[in-house]
C-alpha cells in the first residue's frame, strides 16, 4: 500500500486529443510516464482532464489505459457531477480497479447547503472502498465546501484529504482546523508556497503537466520550508490560467512538443488562446530556474 501523503505533487493530467477530437493515447502515455519519472502522483479525469466533456465509455478507456501502464505512483480519480446515482455507479466501477484515491468535488450547479453537501458526500464516502479527497473549487461549482459540512464528515474512515482551490488562505486555514486529521493539498499552483506555510503537504497541480520536474522540486522545497522564489513561481504559474484551464497548459505543451495538438472538447476551444507570449515567457522562466538548482 502506497503512503499517499509522501507525494508532494499530484498532477491533474490533461487529456491529449487528436485534431479530430479523439483521445490521443500516444501523447497520454508520454505525459503519464513523464509524471511517474519525475516522482509525481497522478490525478486523472478531473476538470483539467476535461472529464465532464468526455463520454462515459471514453472515461473508462482512458482510466483503464492509464492503469495498464503500471506506473509506480499513486492514482487519484475524479468523481464529479450533479446526479448522485450516476456518481455512485462511477464509484462502484472505480471500486473494481487498481486505483488509490477518489477526488470528490462539491456538487455542480445546484449550490447545496450544509445538509445537502453532507448527504451527498456521506453517500459517496460510504460507497467508496478507497481513501477519498474532498475538493473545494467554488469558481467551478458555484458553491464552496461548507466548513460545517467538513466538521460533520471529518471522522469518516474514508476521508483522507482536502484539495483546497478557493484561492483564499483564510479558507484553507479554516478547512485545516475543521478536519485536523485530513491531508491538506493546495489546489492552486500559484498559492502553493502560502498554503504550505499553513500546512499543505503538497499540490494537485496543473503546472506539472508542462513542468513535471520543476514542479516536483518547487513542491518539495515549499513543504520543507525552503522555497525562496515565490514571485517567479506565482507569475509563471498564473500564466497558465490566462484563459480557462486547461486551454493554456495544452497550448504550452503543444508548443513544447509534448502533445500533438492543443485540441479541446467544446465548450472549451483552443481559439480562446490566441496569444502564446505569456505562457512562452513563463516557460523560459521555469526552465532557467530549474537549470540553476
Amino acid at each position: 500500500m502506497k503512503d499517499l501523503s509522501t507525494y508532494p505533487v499530484w498532477t491533474a493530467v490533461i487529456t491529449p486529443m487528436n485534431a479530430d477530437g479523439s483521445v490521443d493515447y500516444d501523447s497520454l502515455k508520454s505525459v503519464l510516464q513523464d509524471q511517474a519519472k519525475a516522482g509525481n502522483a497522478i490525478t486523472i479525469l478531473g476538470s483539467t482532464g476535461e472529464a465532464l466533456n468526455i463520454d462515459d465509455s471514453e472515461r473508462k478507456q482512458i482510466l483503464e489505459f492509464a492503469i495498464g501502464l503500471k506506473l509506480d505512483v499513486p492514482m487519484m480519480v475524479g468523481v464529479g457531477g450533479i446526479n448522485l446515482n450516476t456518481q455512485l455507479a462511477w464509484i462502484d466501477y472505480l471500486n473494481t480497479l487498481e486505483v488509490d484515491n477518489y477526488l470528490l468535488v462539491v456538487p455542480l450547479y445546484a449550490k447545496p447547503g450544509i445538509n445537502g453537501q453532507y448527504g451527498w458526500f456521506k453517500a459517496l464516502l460510504d460507497r467508496a472502498n478507497k481513501p477519498c479527497t474532498l475538493y473545494n473549487i467554488p469558481g467551478r461549482t458555484a458553491a464552496k465546501l461548507e466548513v460545517e459540512t467538513l466538521k460533520r464528515l471529518r471522522d469518516h474512515p474514508n476521508l483522507w484529504g482536502i484539495k483546497e482551490a478557493s484561492g483564499s488562505e483564510a479558507e484553507f486555514a479554516a478547512y485545516a482546523k475543521a478536519a485536523p486529521g485530513a491531508v491538506m493539498l493546495s489546489g492552486d499552483d500559484p498559492l502553493l508556497p502560502a498554503f504550505a506555510r499553513l500546512g499543505a503537504k503538497g499540490v494537485v497541480s496543473v503546472a506539472s503537466n508542462a513542468w513535471p520536474e520543476a514542479t516536483h522540486e518547487v513542491a518539495k522545497q515549499c513543504v520543507g520550508g525552503r522555497f525562496k522564489d515565490e514571485e517567479l513561481w506565482s507569475e509563471a504559474t498564473s500564466a497558465l490560467f490566462c484563459a480557462s484551464n486547461p486551454i493554456p497548459v495544452k497550448a504550452l505543451m503543444h508548443d513544447q512538443g509534448k502533445i500533438k495538438t492543443p485540441e479541446l472538447r467544446l465548450p472549451l476551444s483552443s481559439q480562446d488562446m490566441p496569444d502564446m507570449s505569456t505562457v512562452r515567457e513563463a516557460n523560459k522562466a521555469i526552465e532557467a530556474w530549474l537549470k540553476k538548482i
